[in-house]
């Protein structure tokens, strides 16, 4: 642990792990159950104006902090776009798509990034959190394909449907195919 290391260095420390995020809200109970629904997380410290909440053993992994709402910021302004979330395998993203879907809440922004597989969902406020799958199996391919042709003339993706994506899915298409740019 830091605590107890007496070494003083000016060499580039970099971070252990991410500890936490904190954003701005205009609704602090809104923001509260939106997050608990799409990240499964649970509130650990709440008063009215900010709200500590986590989905793991960190004591927090983000915090909430009440403003106005006559405060929101426009979309092409400077600032945090989005916070991405790595999820296990095709099946994991399918599958919270499937239950953010029963909850009412649908992806903004369905698409295939090359790298990976990403749906991006609002929160109240318009921050958006993605959740992706890599495309790859080793960060030898990923790094490969970042430095490749069909990268540069395309860095951004293809959107795709979600429903079709998941139907193909549960068909038992190949995850192989069903990852592939432009496949879905």
């Amino acid at each position: 642990m830091g605590i107890a290391s007496r070494e003083v260095t000016t060499d580039l420390i970099k971070p252990a792990h991410f500890a936490h995020f904190v954003l701005r809200v205009s609704s602090l109970e809104e923001s509260i159950r939106w997050y608990q629904t799409v990240l499964g997380m649970q509130v650990v410290y709440q008063n009215p104006m900010i709200a500590f909440m986590t989905y793991d053993d960190e004591h927090h992994r983000m915090a909430l902090v009440q403003v106005g709402a006559d405060e929101k910021m426009s979309k092409q302004a400077p600032g945090v776009d989005h916070v991405a979330y790595t999820l296990a395998s095709l099946g994991d993203l399918l599958s919270t798509y499937k239950r953010l879907k029963g909850e009412g809440i649908l992806p903004a922004w369905p698409i295939n990034h090359g790298l990976t597989t990403s749906m991006y969902f609002e929160d109240p406020d318009g921050l958006r959190v993605e959740f992706q799958v890599e495309n790859f199996d080793t960060k030898e391919e990923l790094q490969g394909y970042m430095h490749s042709d069909a990268f540069a003339s395309n860095p951004i993706g293809v959107d795709y449907d979600p429903d079709k994506l998941l139907a193909r899915f549960e068909n038992g298409d190949p995850i192989e195919e069903l990852v592939q740019l432009g496949s879905a």
